[in-house]
């Protein structure tokens, strides 16, 4: 209900001058002859400052910023408190302008456009000043201070429902936004204009995200039957614009964009940019393919919504989103939305926010449709996490799983053109609710490349860069970096530039680049990498060519051993008395062999948790799996793989537990492929029976004291750095040390050059006495009962 107003108090305030037709506030009374002739032949000075009302048109240079508290407004939405303006009663009625109307605000002086804002009355001893809201005064109104304003009824004849209108972004600098936030952004403006009423060149501040965004009116259509009614050969005035429900509206960068600089595409990766991932590139590719409706899917074959990539970091997750981008926006024509999802900017501190937030994104998708949207998350552990520490992370985990749900709904015809491509490098970190069927239902897993997938990597690499590499250098190069993830090949070759800058790349140039690039895949599933040689172990002939025939000879000749129908055995099991070589035996093996090496010792499995003893096993394998071809090395497995009691207290049963997992991933119905068992222990009888049958540790090995020959090459290898006396007689310390393991002979090596260094810090060489010295300080410790242990176990 208007405010009740006061006509003699009105008529009181104003003064009407009969010459010229103006109604003059009683405070510009005194200086209003000065311009009466003017307005008398109907001139008005721009740069007046006088304030007066004539023929229903406010002029005033009065403009104030201040907040009035009128209860009807208290509900009143923001975006329409900050329209509106107060005027005085008396001002209003003068005016011919009523509460609510839309006025035009023109500023004579200046070319800027027109505002529209809605009047509201305010007591009469104000006069003439306008008075407007704090926030909108600091956007529209500063500059206007102390200018003449024209102040008028809007002409509704001159208004037109926009059906299309286009905004483009003034602070790009300042506060730049990318092309899908852009897109991204369409709606929330929309909500903040809807029903507002613009003008070509008219300003629009809105906040999107914490970000303050100011956008120009640009261009705007509308309807068909507008148009023609509004044809004509006469010039009309500005013609203004009220943004509806209904108007589609488009958000533009501030740059204007040349066709010879939009070259969006040309910096997107590609399918034939990325190496060694052909596989997984066509499996997303003809997932994403039938999912958006470029191509035809097969009768009764549900179509899968969601995609999950994972692995390790540095794996080319990432290069894959960008490179089914480029295949989507070449298969639409342009046509797809691309919406990336960023938790950290999801996420707000307002409850509520976040979920509105995701739930505007899925709104943004539906809107694209018939056209298809590629939705695009990267870490979505971040956004969906298995540990749910506060409660805005749980809330926002199931708003994101049920929009999950409605986008694979049979009754969303919208989402049939929606597809989600998420990835995470912390599979374990990630609510195994998402993975269910219905929502991210496919998953693809991208592991450590093979050296085949590093050869295609590294020519990948090189291709765009000045070398002379042949074939036998990329497969010498692949075969050599063990574990090394696309990331760190391509820190690699970058490495490598840079040594060779300004010749072009060579071979060299990447070895000598490996003394500084680390493999992080190495790093991520614990994988040694032993630098031990075949001739730094002495003797075990043998032992060294039954181990070649088990694991080296199955991975060079496998043709031959298909052709003969012959297995390679799965695993192997040393046994022997401790320093005899076994570990060494183990690493000089996956050296030799190029081949992945994972140590496992025995007690690192056993945890406190229940189920944590069983994961940590089902980790060792997979990560094996990972990096094949690999050798997993159980140093010690008795400890785990130990004969099962039949009591049932709490430490078997969990050593139980852990020895059936054991069991289950070496022979299970995930078959193990290019991953072999070796196994190393000092006590064979107490490892449980199942573990030594044929398909698991097929092989069983002895690795004894080392005998004369073994003993000499052992000696050979542990004096070649050390400088011996004349009187130091080789043939009779290889007699003297019968009975002593490898590793105790060193010991007697070590101890003699530390007896030299006893007797003088200057003493250039080992004498004989010394080595009398450590042998006596060295006694051989291995058992007499210890080895007749073994001859009883090699004959059952």
């Amino acid at each position: 209900m208007p405010p009740k107003s006061n006509s003699k108090k009105n008529q009181a305030s104003w003064f009407h001058c009969e010459t010229c037709g103006a109604h003059i506030p009683s405070k510009a009374r005194d200086n209003h002859e000065e311009i009466c002739p003017t307005l008398s032949q109907g001139e008005i000075d721009p740069n007046s400052t006088a304030e007066f009302v004539r023929s229903g048109v406010l002029y005033t240079t009065s403009v104030q910023q201040r907040n009035f508290e009128v209860d009807s407004l208290k509900d009143l939405p923001l975006k329409y408190t900050n329209m509106i303006i107060f005027l005085s009663e008396g001002a209003m009625q003068l005016a011919q302008l009523h509460i609510g109307q839309h006025v035009v605000i023109q500023a004579l002086a200046t070319e800027e456009p027109p505002l529209v804002r809605i009047v509201w009355p305010i007591p009469e001893q104000f006069l003439s000043t306008i008075f407007v809201n704090d926030a909108d005064f600091k956007f529209h109104w500063t500059s206007l201070r102390g200018k003449l304003l024209k102040i008028c009824a809007l002409d509704t004849s001159r208004l037109i429902a926009a059906s299309s209108i286009s905004l483009r972004q003034m602070n790009s600098k300042e506060a730049p936004l990318r092309a899908e936030q852009l897109q991204d952004a369409t709606h929330i403006v929309k909500k903040d204009i809807v029903n507002h009423i613009y003008c070509v060149g008219s300003r629009i501040r809105t906040n999107f995200f914490n970000k303050s965004l100011t956008f120009a009116f640009e261009h705007w259509q509308s309807s068909v039957e507008e148009t023609l009614s509004n044809l004509s050969l006469e010039s009309k005035p500005l013609t203004f614009v009220q943004v509806t429900n209904v108007t589609k509206l488009q958000l533009v960068n501030g740059a204007e964009e040349h066709p010879q600089e939009k070259q969006p595409s040309s910096s997107r990766i590609t399918k034939s940019q990325i190496g060694g991932l052909d596989r997984h590139l066509q499996l997303v590719e003809e997932s994403m393919e039938y999912a958006l409706g470029f191509r035809k899917l097969p009768a009764g074959l549900k179509v899968s919504r969601g995609m999950l990539l994972y692995g390790a970091t540095g794996c080319g997750k990432s290069m894959i989103l960008e490179a089914m981008s480029s295949v989507a926006e070449e298969r639409s024509h342009g046509h797809i939305k691309l919406i990336p999802i960023n938790s950290c900017e999801v996420y707000s501190k307002f409850l509520g926010e976040t979920e509105k937030r995701l739930a505007e994104i899925f709104e943004l998708a539906y809107n694209h449709y018939p056209h298809p949207t590629l939705l695009l998350i990267e870490d979505i552990h971040n956004l969906c996490p298995k540990q749910e520490p506060t409660d805005l992370v749980k809330r926002v985990s199931l708003s994101f799983l049920s929009l999950l749900d409605q986008l694979n709904s049979p009754r969303n015809l919208k989402g049939s053109k929606t597809f989600v491509l998420a990835t995470s490098s912390q599979i374990e970190a990630l609510h195994p609710s998402i993975r269910r069927a219905g929502r991210l239902d496919s998953e693809v897993e991208l592991g450590a490349p093979s050296p085949t997938a590093r050869k295609d990597i590294i020519k990948c690499l090189t291709s765009s860069v000045q070398n002379i590499l042949g074939e036998e250098d990329l497969e010498h190069m692949a075969s050599i970096t063990h574990g090394y993830v696309g990331a760190d090949l391509a820190n690699l070759v970058y490495a490598g530039m840079l040594n060779a800058h300004p010749n072009p790349l060579q071979l060299q140039h990447l070895q000598a680049a490996l003394t500084r690039i680390k493999p992080s895949a190495m790093r991520e599933v614990l994988i040694e990498c032993p630098n031990v040689q075949w001739s730094d172990i002495g003797g075990q002939s043998e032992l060294r060519l039954a181990m070649q025939q088990a694991i080296e000879w199955p991975l060079l000749h496998a043709e031959k051993f298909q052709r003969l129908g012959i297995k390679p055995p799965r695993g192997i099991l040393m046994f022997g008395p401790p320093g005899c070589s076994k570990t060494m035996i183990a690493k000089a093996l996956a050296t030799e062999s190029k081949l992945n090496f994972l140590s496992i010792k025995g007690p690192e499995l056993f945890s406190m948790w229940v189920g944590e003893s069983e994961r940590a096993v089902r980790e060792v394998f997979r990560r094996a799996r990972q990096v094949a071809p690999a050798i997993v090395f159980f140093d010690e497995i008795d400890a785990i793989g130990g004969e099962r009691a039949d009591g049932d207290s709490g430490s078997s049963s969990v050593k139980e537990r852990v020895l059936t997992q054991l069991l289950t991933e070496m022979d299970g119905v995930e078959a193990l492929q290019n991953v072999t068992i070796v196994a190393a222990t000092n006590r064979p009888d107490m490892i449980d029976k199942a573990l030594l049958r044929p398909g698991r540790i097929d092989r069983i090995l002895y690795v004894g004291l080392p005998k004369a020959e073994a003993r000499r090459e052992i000696l050979k290898i542990k004096l070649r750095a050390m400088p011996l006396a004349d009187g130091v007689d080789m043939e009779k310390l290889v007699q003297l040390t019968d009975g002593y393991s490898g590793a105790e002979i060193q010991a007697v090596c070590h101890e003699a050059a530390l007896r030299a260094l006893e007797q003088s810090f200057e003493a250039e060489h080992v004498q004989w006495a010394d080595f009398e010295h450590a042998l006596k300080a060295v006694p051989p410790r291995t058992s007499p009962e210890l080895l007749k242990l073994y001859e009883d176990y090699l004959k059952r």
